[in-house]
C-alpha cells in the first residue's frame, strides 16, 4: 500500500510540473499579443483624435467675402467659404452697448468687408459699465496680420455704430450713445492713416437720435437725424472735414411733405450729389415701397426733389 501511495504522489507531482510549464508557455506566447493589441487600440484612438474633422462653418450669405459667427467665434472667408480666418476678437465685444438684435449676424454697418480690407468695431470694458472704449480691429492683407486703433477712449452707452472708408487712408466712424427716450449723444470720428489713429469731429447742435451718416470725400460729410416719428429730413453737412456743421435745406414738394422724411447717406452721382429719403418707420405711402431721390449741386447744402424710386432698387 505504501508503494501505491508513493507512486500516486509521484504522478500528481509530475502532472503539476507539466501543467505549470504549459501555463508559463501559454503566458509567454499570448501576453505580447494582448499587449500589442492594447497598444494598437490606443494608437488607433489617438489617430482618430488627431484626424477629427474641423468644425464646419457656413457663411451668412453667398458673397465671396463673408463671415460666420458659428461656434462662438468670428471667422471670415475671402473665397465663399473655401477657407476661413479666425478674427482675434471676443464675440461678445462686437455687441456691447444698447443692442437687442439677432447675434447670429453682425450689427449692420459696424464692420467692413471690402477686398483686402476688413474692419470691425468692438468695445473694451471699463470700470464704469456705462462707458466703453470703442476700438476698431482691422486687416489690409486678408487677415494675415491684424492691427487695432482706438476710436474713442470713453464713450457713454454705445448705441449706433457705423464705419467705412472713402479710400485707403481716410475713413470715418459714427457713434451714438447715452440715449434717454428720444435724445442721445452722437459724434463722428475720422482717420487719415487707415485706422491707426482717430480724431473726433465737432459736435452738431442736436440731440435727436441719429439715423445714418457718412462722408463722400475727405472734406464732405453728413449726419442724418430722426428715427422716432420724423416729419422731415434733418441733415447736417460739413465741408471742412468735420470742423463745423451746417443744417442742410431740403426743398420738398407739397405732395411729399411728411412722406419722405428720413435721409440716408448721400453719394456722388455724375457731377452732383444724390441722396435717398425714405418714409421712416411708419411710412405707408404706396405701401411704404417708395423713396424720394434728391440731388444737390452745392455739395450738400441744398437739396431738390428729383423723382420717386422703388425702395428695393435704391443701392447707391
Amino acid at each position: 500500500m505504501h508503494k501505491i501511495i508513493l507512486s500516486l504522489s509521484g504522478m500528481i507531482l509530475v502532472a503539476l510540473i507539466i501543467a505549470t510549464f504549459f501555463y508559463q508557455e501559454m503566458e509567454r506566447v499570448l501576453l505580447p499579443q494582448e499587449v500589442l493589441l492594447g497598444n494598437n487600440q490606443q494608437e488607433h484612438t489617438s489617430t482618430e483624435e488627431q484626424d477629427e474633422p474641423e468644425q464646419t462653418l457656413w457663411p451668412v450669405n453667398q458673397d465671396a467675402i463673408s463671415y460666420s459667427l458659428q461656434h462662438d467665434a468670428l471667422h471670415i472667408t475671402f473665397n465663399g467659404g473655401g477657407d476661413w480666418v479666425e478674427v482675434p476678437v471676443e464675440q461678445e465685444q462686437l455687441f456691447q452697448g444698447e443692442y437687442n438684435g439677432n447675434r447670429q449676424t453682425l450689427i449692420e454697418e459696424s464692420y467692413i468687408l471690402q477686398g483686402d480690407r476688413v474692419a470691425f468695431i468692438y468695445t473694451e470694458a471699463s470700470e464704469d459699465m456705462h462707458v466703453q472704449q470703442v476700438m476698431v480691429l482691422y486687416s489690409v492683407d486678408q487677415g494675415e496680420t491684424w492691427q487695432e486703433g482706438t476710436i474713442a477712449d470713453a464713450f457713454p452707452g454705445l448705441r449706433y455704430r457705423k464705419i467705412d472708408f472713402v479710400n485707403n487712408s481716410f475713413g470715418y466712424a459714427i457713434l451714438s450713445g447715452d440715449r434717454t427716450m428720444s435724445s442721445e449723444y452722437s459724434l463722428a470720428y475720422l482717420t487719415h492713416d487707415g485706422g491707426e489713429t482717430w480724431e473726433s469731429a465737432a459736435e452738431t447742435p442736436t440731440t435727436r437720435l441719429i439715423a445714418d451718416g457718412g462722408f463722400t470725400d475727405e472734406q464732405t460729410g453728413f449726419l442724418s437725424y430722426g428715427t422716432i416719428n420724423p416729419e422731415k429730413p434733418d441733415v447736417y453737412v460739413t465741408q471742412d472735414s468735420g470742423k463745423s456743421w451746417e443744417q442742410a435745406v431740403f426743398n420738398i414738394p407739397e405732395t411729399y411733405e411728411q412722406i419722405f422724411v428720413q435721409a440716408e447717406t448721400p453719394f456722388i452721382e455724375d457731377d452732383h450729389l444724390a441722396v435717398l429719403v425714405n418714409q421712416g418707420p411708419n411710412g405707408d405711402y404706396q405701401g411704404g415701397l417708395l423713396k424720394g431721390k434728391f440731388i444737390s449741386k452745392d455739395n450738400g447744402l441744398n437739396w431738390g426733389f428729383l423723382e420717386e424710386v422703388p425702395a428695393d432698387d435704391t443701392d447707391a
